[in-house]
């Protein structure tokens, strides 16, 4: 009896999406983009963890390298991880001796994330591997539907920052 009124439910629940959807088909798109960002995040991260990194200390590391360092702040908005959750990520990236943290001259009251020796070294060796990864899966689209993509994102992120 139960297991019947779930899955009635559940067909009901489809139904009605289905319905509304039909009325709103920006809702489509938004279903699309939500699994698509889900599809390239699990795609992504499987990649990272077999170079050794969890995806956020991958995206510490890709966005220090080939810098002279950032602040932290700079560095949450870059990655788009909170300052709270980055400070752990640099201290566990701290103790593997990858980044290392320095006060900069004239604000002893901030710090910038550096890469260390180790962390370049590491930077150099994953960074173009993980794009390499990624360009794989791009490898048979047309340069110019890439780019009706990216103006399209570009355009729709521009409706919600507004």
């Amino acid at each position: 009896m139960r297991e019947e009124i779930l899955r009635e439910t559940t067909i009901q629940s489809s139904t009605d999406l289905q319905e509304t959807t039909a009325k709103a088909p920006f809702l489509a798109v938004l279903r699309e983009l939500a699994q698509a960002y889900h599809a390239f995040s699990a795609y992504s991260a499987a990649h990272v963890r077999q170079l050794g990194l969890t995806p956020a200390q991958f995206d510490v590391i890709a966005t220090l390298g080939n810098t002279q360092g950032m602040p932290l702040s700079q560095l949450a908005q870059k990655t788009l991880i909170t300052k709270g959750t980055l400070t752990g990520i640099i201290d566990r990236l701290e103790e593997k001796n990858l980044v290392r943290r320095e006060v900069p001259v004239g604000d002893r009251r901030s710090f910038l994330a550096v890469l260390t020796p180790a962390g370049e070294a590491l930077f150099a060796r994953v960074f173009p591997a993980h794009i390499a990864y990624l360009r794989q899966t791009f490898a048979d689209v047309d340069a110019d539907d890439l780019e009706q993509v990216r103006r399209i994102l570009r355009e729709l992120r521009g409706r919600f920052q507004e």
